[in-house]
């Protein structure tokens, strides 16, 4: 049993549309050295952002689930099987917003669309994913750990 499933969203386009207003500007009305190298990093940086948050992959591999936004892989996580204890099925809120961070008392999140997201325990801790695929991910992540602990027997 394997998992692959990668979630597309147009969030990278929100971060694209201000690097090309930040490009359109340097071009219609050039800058000073030093406030056009500020907007060349602002630039370079929404660029490097849009192009990391094109969609969310998660698979199974092998001992450990693999959660990973890309194509630029700079934000990914693995989760070992044997230390998840539980999933189930949930509902991000407006508050908990896009991308990946950490909430007091809520965990990390890594969400790149909408509010449906399937929350990992982790002993008293909680990762939450976001995806277009809960029940899916639910169903391998239960199954999976399931066929951990019996390994383990």
């Amino acid at each position: 049993m394997t998992y692959d499933h990668t979630q597309k969203s147009p969030l990278y386009l929100i971060l694209l549309l201000p690097a090309v207003v930040v490009m359109v500007s340097v071009v219609v009305a050039p800058a000073p050295p030093p406030v056009f190298a500020l907007l060349m990093v602002v630039e370079a940086s929404l660029i490097v952002a849009a192009f990391s948050f094109m969609h969310l992959r998660v698979r199974d591999q092998g001992d450990y689930l693999a959660v990973r936004f890309g194509p630029l892989p700079i934000f990914r996580r693995r989760i070992p099987y044997v230390q998840i204890t539980g999933a189930e099925a949930w509902r991000s809120s407006f508050l908990d917003g896009w991308g990946v961070h950490w909430m007091a008392g809520r965990g990390w999140i890594y969400n790149l669309w909408g509010f449906d997201c399937v929350v990992v325990h982790l002993g008293a801790k909680t990762f939450r994913i976001g995806t277009d695929d809960v029940d899916g991910l639910v169903g391998f992540l239960k199954a999976k750990v399931e066929g951990c602990r019996h390994d383990e027997r």
